[in-house]
């Protein structure tokens, strides 16, 4: 059985391969991108199974399968939450939760082994579950935030919020009527809770919504600069390796 492993991080990838070497499990190829995976399959034999990470450093994995005709098992191992779960539900694919529970590992591998000698190629409809992990349309996005000013809570309306910003440790929401409240939530934890259509993440330091760009001037080094209506404490520049995906989602 031949079986080769795509994981977007190498030290994830190398435990992975000691977990299934101790099932017996031998493991050619250990590859970590799409780019390399698609010349990969395009200048070799298809492996038995692939364990498959979902998000890889240029892509999601289903890309490879835009450009190669997929002839393996796969198990995906993935990190998503439990809405992006469903697709896998739908459309009956092995997945792994990371980080992947030995006993769990062994269970894929057995059901795997079970069906091999009657294994056929199997026709799984990507650009569904593509959809389904990149739009989950279960979730439930943050439409209010309630904030402490005292001895009073204050509701604020995503509507109202100009940006979010981090400053001296703190997570702060900025208003369109230019006052700054003080938030539990860090950035990372919001980049989840908040609708991805209105909202994006520009730099560490920001994430602003659509509604409340005025202008956009490029800046230097290939960035970008936005203008806020109101925000002026400091200048909201989009990083230069997000400008690729921050010029996508203006689109």
């Amino acid at each position: 059985m031949t079986t080769i492993i795509i994981e977007d991080e190498k030290p994830a990838a190398r435990l992975l391969h000691r977990k299934l070497e101790k099932l017996n499990i031998e493991v050619g190829v250990m590859l970590h991108s799409v780019e390399e995976s698609i010349e990969w399959f395009s200048k070799n034999e298809h492996p038995d199974l692939i364990f498959l990470d979902i998000q890889l450093s240029d892509g999601l994995s289903f890309e490879i399968f835009e450009k190669v005709a997929i002839k393996s098992a796969i198990i995906f191992t993935t990190a998503y939450d439990e809405y992006a779960l469903r697709a896998f539900k739908l459309n009956s694919i092995d997945y792994l939760l990371k980080p992947i529970d030995e006993d769990d590992l062994e269970v894929a591998v057995f059901k795997f082994k079970a069906r091999l000698p009657k294994q056929e190629t199997v026709q799984l409809d990507f650009e569904q579950i593509k959809r389904m992990l990149t739009n989950p349309f279960e979730k439930n996005y943050k439409k209010r935030f309630t904030v402490k000013i005292g001895q009073h809570l204050k509701v604020i309306s995503v509507d109202e919020i100009e940006c979010f910003f981090s400053e001296n440790k703190g997570t702060y929401i900025h208003t369109f009527d230019n006052r700054n409240y003080l938030i539990e939530n860090t950035l990372e934890v919001l980049e989840q809770e908040l609708d991805p259509k209105d909202f994006f993440r520009v730099s560490r330091k920001f994430i602003i919504p659509l509604k409340a760009i005025k202008e956009i001037i490029l800046y230097s080094n290939s960035r970008l600069k936005l203008i806020l209506p109101s925000f002026k404490a400091d200048e909201v520049i989009v990083s230069r390796e997000k400008v690729s995906d921050f010029k996508s989602w203006i689109d």
